[in-house]
């Protein structure tokens, strides 16, 4: 049975069991706990947190899920991937214990003619929480398992909460047994491996505190609902309806597999080092593909730096599996073809896929090119010092500043007769692992609370009018202070005010939230701030400056006209950059992230390189243009599927709801989802102004522009600016290129002729360090330092030109300078005197710890830095001492 095949069996047998159908969340959740959505319940759970009303009693889904703890032991055994679908069935506070296993049962047992997984129950096995006997009579009862087949474990198996003070509950784990070949007897408690966990029944009835029932502390409440929540590994269960050993060989893996030995020339199966890069080419490279597909780009941080682990990683696999040519658009297609039946984006979004894959594959060979050359610096200064064993500490600063891997790190090492202290470089890894896990927790938290909104959510949204007026008659339903309900506020206090119905924007979609006030009879607020709570509450953000508020109140809300005016034209300017960045630059120029506010905008976007000037003007006529042209902007609302069919554009892992608001300016022009404030025709945003273009993170670029009445301001300013330098050149403003450029080359040759003048001066010394070298043996040295004045960028003119002039004799030359506290030096070596045996990289290792330096190069030339310059003379007597010994 086919993976595709087996979700849609999944959620039709939910659906016909009554369940609403939910869609897979994104990957990205704006969870302060998750870096990325890793179980089928993440987006539910508000629901189980008690912070929103359902709105159904059941749902079911089928969750793509990432977990990146162990990317290191991706692909070493076949049970890790970071990549997975969670499918999950759901009640709240609807069916529980009885109605979960009743439901779960039926579809593992039913046959596959029957729309079930056909599952042979003679081989499935139980497990129940140690404190829970009523879930193990159930499996007896209604699925009739003999009890010898259910087993009973302790809470670090069979409890499960979300790891803070929250909702958790005793579980129940179906398992399968594969048979005698994959293990010994006795059930899950003995063996693992022959007893595959495939779905885990979650019975959600607890409060835990600040310990968990999972190391035996007792819950501190019950849930006032119970809930449940399971989670079914729809890849094992492939794996086991395929027949085949491990989720690698499933129908959406192995073809990934197959493509690598296509690449590479190597064959899946025959060496274990081997099978490990296979493994990790075909997880990283589905997982890669759905994260870029959510809209992460690569970058040093955060979800971006482990989207940048992952392909990178699939690039060196790839290399040491034999490929010699780039990969990555190959894999991404394979990934494309192979998962766009249950993810169809994959296909409409694949060129902005593999846009930014490929562009990390492309970044990454330079780095390897870059980390070789660094390496062999760091052999060479190792050596140079008799050692046989390069630091962990290098290796460390190879793998973490510069991205080179470890494992490669090792293999050049053996080429080049070294060893690396792995045991330090383990240590050091270990070390920043956890002083991220530190960050981690330090970010980690309870929910926030969240309780005191709750019933103010459960009562209604509150109705936004600002749409239709800037000015609306309401009630106050609510004050909150310094998290706690209060009765009334008095001037001079801050409050959060919560009203029936409000004009006032409250900030979503990269629009700022609205100024303005609340007022009555003798009373008088500043709305400073308007946030939603559950995405339907405004609470808005006050200070009262005079008289008195009270909850049950009537009062009039302004939204700030200008204010308003202002961001409106914004925000319809912010659509305006985006349909022309897509006509200049194309499809894949996909929305970021934005934020708009009354006068300004700005704008992030999927974009490998810097734009060039002509496309930044094209982008900015283009915007202008449509101004010009006063398109009507009609908005209107519609279900999801049809606003996409209808070609408008959505932002990557914004969760929408059944019905959305299509804002289309100009027909095709541009069409958005969007929940904003906007202008009633586009000449309303007035002149478009862009200010300049800039990377944010690898693959995302940013514009940034004014609008309206603040972009003409900055016109004026630039205006004058003009002027004002063509006075100073006593041209006319249109003469001022011109007049610049001639000036720009004039300062130009005069930099040429100083330069030139400059060296001139610099190599008038060489003859005297030649008259004053020091014959040591067969040698001729001149170790000395650099006359003052000479910069980093000349030492190399000045011994190159040194060594020149001792002809065939063979000669050392040895600069060290002293420029602003740093030591730059060179050593250069004549082919006369390398046949002697020695070489400047070697002799780097002589004089480098008295000046604190490193450096390193070829035979016949080495440099670097040191950061001591009182160690200099200390320096100049220890390469003279080591040029004596290796003289003779």
């Amino acid at each position: 049975m086919q993976t595709h095949e087996i979700r849609r069996r999944f959620l039709d047998h939910f659906v016909r069991a009554g369940h609403t159908e939910v869609p897979s969340a994104s990957l990205i959740l704006a969870d302060p706990n998750l870096l990325f959505v890793n179980a089928g319940m993440v987006q539910f759970k508000p629901y189980f947190l008690g912070q929103e009303a359902p709105p159904y009693p059941r749902a079911t889904s089928v969750q793509k899920c990432v977990r990146t703890g162990d990317i290191e032991e991706v692909g070493v055994t076949t049970r890790h991937n970071t990549f997975f679908q969670m499918a999950g069935n759901f009640s709240f506070g609807d069916y529980f214990k009885e109605g979960a296993i009743t439901l779960a049962w039926e579809l593992i047992s039913k046959s596959q003619e029957e729309g079930g997984f056909g599952f042979d129950t003679d081989r499935i096995w139980v497990t129940a929480y140690e404190d829970d006997p009523e879930a193990a009579e159930i499996w007896h009862r209604v699925a009739g398992i003999p009890k010898e087949r259910i087993q009973f474990r302790d809470g670090k198996d069979n409890y499960w909460d979300m790891g803070v003070p929250g909702p958790g509950g005793p579980c129940s784990e179906i398992y399968y047994d594969r048979g005698p070949a994959y293990g010994k007897e006795g059930g899950p408690v003995a063996d693992e491996d022959r007893y595959l966990e495939i779905w885990n029944l979650v019975f959600m009835q607890d409060v835990r505190g600040e310990l968990s029932p999972k190391l035996g502390h007792p819950p501190v409440g019950s849930l006032p609902k119970k809930n449940i929540d399971t989670g079914m590994g729809v890849e094992r269960v492939a794996m086991l309806l395929q027949g085949v050993e491990n989720v690698y060989e499933t129908d959406l893996l192995r073809p990934i597999i197959d493509k690598a030995e296509e690449l590479t020339g190597r064959s899946y199966g025959v060496e274990h080092a081997d099978d490990v890069r296979f493994r990790v080419i075909a997880d990283h490279a589905r997982t890669a593909a759905m994260l870029i597909s959510d809209g992460v780009n690569p970058g040093n941080d955060g979800r971006g730096y482990v989207l940048r682990r992952l392909l990178r990683r699939i690039v060196r696999s790839a290399r040491l599996l034999g490929a010699e040519k780039p990969v990555m658009a190959e894999f991404m297609k394979v990934v494309s073809d192979l998962m766009s039946p249950s993810y169809p984006e994959l296909g409409t979004d694949f060129g902005r896929i593999e846009t930014v894959a490929v562009g990390e594959e492309t970044a990454f060979l330079k780095t390897l090119n870059t980390g070789s050359t660094l390496f062999d610096n760091t052999a060479a200064a190792v050596k140079a010092k008799g050692g046989k064993k390069i630091a962990g500490s290098d290796a460390f600063t190879l793998h973490d500043t510069y991205g080179f891997p470890i494992d490669l790190t090792l293999e050049m090492a053996a080429e080049a007769g070294l060893s690396v202290d792995e045991e330090g470089f383990r240590t050091l890894m270990a070390e920043q692992r956890q002083r991220a896990k530190e960050d981690a927790a330090a970010r980690k938290h309870a929910h926030a609370d969240l309780s005191i909104y709750k019933e103010l959510v459960d009562r209604g949204a509150t109705e936004f009018t600002g749409f239709d007026e800037l000015t609306s008659e309401a009630h106050v339903l609510a004050l909150i202070a310094d998290g706690v309900r209060v009765p009334t506020a008095t001037a001079g206090h801050d409050v959060e005010v919560i009203l029936d119905r409000s004009p006032l924007y409250a900030e979503s979609g990269g629009q700022i939230a609205d100024r303005g006030s609340i007022t009555a009879a003798g009373l008088k607020l500043r709305v400073n701030d308007v946030q939603k709570i559950a995405k339907k509450l405004w609470v808005h953000k006050t200070t009262v400056e005079q008289g008195q508020i009270t909850e049950g109140d009537v009062v009039l809300a302004q939204a700030d006209p200008a204010w308003r005016s202002g961001a409106t034209q914004g925000h319809s300017g912010t659509h305006m950059v985006h349909a022309a960045l897509r006509q200049v630059l194309g499809p894949n120029a996909v929305q970021a992230g934005s934020l708009n506010k009354p006068g300004y905008l700005r704008f992030d976007f999927n974009w490998q390189g810097q734009l060039t000037e002509q496309q930044k003007a094209d982008i900015e006529a283009v915007s202008n243009d449509a101004v010009g042209a006063d398109f009507p902007v009609n908005t209107f609302v519609t279900d999801l599927p049809k606003a996409k069919q209808m070609g408008a554009l959505a932002l990557f892992g914004e969760n929408y709801g059944d019905e959305v608001r299509v804002v289309e300016i100009g027909g095709p022009f541009s069409m958005e989802l969007c929940g904003g404030t906007h202008v009633q025709h586009s000449s309303q945003i007035g002149p478009i102004t862009l200010l300049g273009e800039s990377s944010v993170g690898s693959g995302v670029r940013r514009v940034e522009a004014f609008v309206g009445l603040d972009s003409y301001k900055y016109l004026a300013k630039e205006r004058a600016l003009l002027a004002g330098v063509a006075a100073s050149l006593k041209v006319p403003s249109d003469e001022v290129p011109a007049r610049v450029e001639q000036l720009v080359e004039r300062l130009k040759i005069a930099e040429k002729e100083l330069e030139r003048t400059k060296i001139a001066a610099v190599l008038s010394s060489a003859g005297k360090f030649v008259d004053e070298a020091e014959r040591l043996g067969g040698l001729l040295l001149v170790a000395a330092a650099a006359p003052e004045g000479v910069a980093a960028s000349d030492l190399r003119t000045l011994a190159t030109d040194i060594r020149g002039r001792f002809g065939s004799e063979p000669a050392v030359v040895v600069l060290l300078g002293n420029v602003d506290g740093k030591v730059p030096f060179v050593v250069a070596v004549n082919k006369a005197a390398q046949e002697l045996g020695v070489k400047a990289g070697d002799l780097v290792g002589s004089f480098g710890p008295s000046i604190a330096g490193r450096g390193g190069g070829k035979p016949e030339m080495a440099q670097g830095a040191g950061s001591d310059p009182s160690g200099i003379a200390a320096g100049l007597a220890a390469v003279r001492a080591r040029v004596a010994e290796i003289a003779g």
